[in-house]
């Protein structure tokens, strides 16, 4: 896929969007119901009512960016809906785009680098 790569920061909106809007709806949606910036560099992630659809929105430095997908078989895995936005890591965007389910993929724990070699 196309889009955003290395370290990201991910919103993802908990309560299902109108999948009309565009790309200056949604950036106007992550403005008011976010509260957030959506011209920061952070990709915003929003849900259709139909859980097989996802859009993307995000500003790549010379643009906005709007990338939709929808899977052909299965749902994706969304959190429960609410009000409010759950953060994610690359790796959980990454899972959650492919129909895997995000919430096992964990980050590394920092590992301290040893003093010496062997």
């Amino acid at each position: 896929m196309i889009g955003p790569s290395g370290t990201v920061r991910v919103m993802l909106a908990t309560r299902p969007v109108d999948f009309r809007k565009g790309m200056d709806g949604l950036a106007a949606l992550v403005r008011e119901a976010m509260g957030a910036d959506p011209f920061s560099g952070t990709v915003y992630v929003f849900r259709s009512k139909r859980t097989d659809r996802v859009k993307l929105l995000f500003w790549d430095g010379s643009g906005v960016v709007l990338a939709a997908k929808r899977l052909e078989s299965g749902e994706f895995r969304w959190p429960r809906v609410e009000d409010g936005v759950v953060r994610l890591s690359a790796a959980q965007l990454a899972a959650l785009l492919e129909g895997l389910d995000w919430k096992r993929v964990h980050t590394t724990h920092a590992v301290a680098a040893p003093a010496v070699a062997g």
